[in-house]
């Protein structure tokens, strides 16, 4: 059996009606669609369900309501593997997260939300003691997660300092928080000061990034140029993260690595050969999907594949590409798990030639390779 990881965070059941045709929603009007998809949503389904499909050994943490919501999930979890439910914690006194997602072709996502049991989630939560015997712990959201969140983040701040003190590599995908709602008032900038020491794996998208980091610049993620990621990739270094990555959507996957010392303090996922995951930053093109069917879940599952393989012990380039390649078969299923593939089919598909989307980076020190992804002028290699 291989490394294991714990991935923990926001769990809720998407439901998600067939939509095969576009129009526009306009109050009072009825729009008939198809049957509903229900599936597990939120973090700890989409990239620990993902991750368990790619052959990571995984225990699933989250929090669920006594309810019928709460059933499915449960069946939904089990179905996949028995057990792989037992990691849930039931509160009779929540409600079950769910979303409405609705997928409009031609239009963005659209979702309606409902936090529930999310939003008592807390760092005592977390089964520590199964985080110790784990080379990961992952969490995911604690922007849409209000107990994590308040009174400067205290809650999501202890839960990485205890998880760290497990020995584990800690990864955090932040999620988006709502401008405005209670999670766009807290002061992130002051929170990733205090927060990211304890990260050793930072991969939030790039306007995610910049609300938290760079808020005067929210909004501005499909436009960051590549002095722009460079900046942004050394300001996460430097605020104690050891990896960090962008998600950039069509644009790929953008990668920075810190120094040997600081990669040596990953603990249980640190990689076999540190010189080639130093001080690195790679640009990574997306893959060409072969029918596109919906974005739901698309990050999460590219941060499975990237985690996979760093438990693995792929090296960078191979840990990228990978990543990308889980994100592009996300894509050809209308929910987040349907088109993940296992780690080997995965890999035929990219040997077997798979087609990217190559693209240009018109910035001082960039260079491509044959594999079509870039080196920045702050990579070692």
């Amino acid at each position: 059996m291989g490394k294991k990881a714990v991935i923990a965070g926001h769990i809720c059941l998407d439901v998600i009606p067939q939509v095969d045709h576009h129009f526009d929603l306009i109050p009072g009007r009825l729009y008939e669609v198809g049957a509903p998809l229900m599936a597990t949503g939120g973090a700890v389904s989409n990239t620990g369900i993902a991750m368990h499909i790619l052959g990571i050994p995984v225990t699933l943490m989250g929090k669920i309501g006594d309810d019928s919501f709460g059933q499915t999930i449960l069946q939904l979890v089990r179905d996949r593997a028995r057990g792989l439910e037992k990691g849930f914690v039931i509160d009779r006194q929540a409600s079950t997260s769910y979303t409405v997602v609705i997928n409009i072709p031609g239009i963005d996502r659209i979702f309606l939300h409902s936090p529930g049991a999310n939003a008592v989630y807390a760092a005592d939560d977390v089964n520590y003691e199964s985080v110790k015997t784990a080379a990961l712990f992952h969490f995911g959201y604690p922007s849409f997660m209000a107990s994590t969140y308040a009174n400067g983040a205290r809650e999501l701040v202890d839960m990485y300092r205890r998880a760290k003190a497990c020995g584990a590599t800690t990864s955090l995908d932040p999620g988006m928080p709502d401008a405005n709602g209670p999670a766009g008032q807290v002061d992130w900038p002051l929170v990733l000061r205090e927060l990211l020491p304890s990260v050793d794996i930072f991969m939030p998208s790039a306007d995610e990034l910049l609300f938290l980091l760079e808020p005067v610049n929210f909004g501005k993620g499909d436009d960051l140029n590549p002095e722009d990621l460079s900046r942004l990739g050394a300001k996460m270094l430097d605020r104690g993260v050891g990896i960090a990555a962008i998600k950039l959507g069509k644009r790929g996957l953008y990668l920075r690595t810190g120094s040997i010392a600081r990669l040596q303090k990953l603990g249980g996922a640190c990689p076999d050969n540190l010189e080639s995951w130093a001080n690195r930053e790679l640009w990574f093109p997306i893959f060409k999907e072969d029918v596109f069917k919906g974005a739901t879940g698309a990050g999460d599952t590219t941060i499975a594949g990237f985690l996979a393989s760093l438990l693995r012990s792929l090296s960078p380039e191979e840990a990228g590409t990978f990543a990308c390649a889980v994100g592009a078969c996300n894509v050809e299923a209308p929910d987040a798990l349907g088109g993940i593939r296992t780690w080997q089919e995965t890999q035929a598909r990219i040997q077997q030639g798979w087609a990217k989307i190559p693209f240009r980076v018109n910035g001082k020190g960039w260079r491509q390779n044959q594999s079509l992804f870039w080196h920045g002028p702050n990579d070692n290699q």
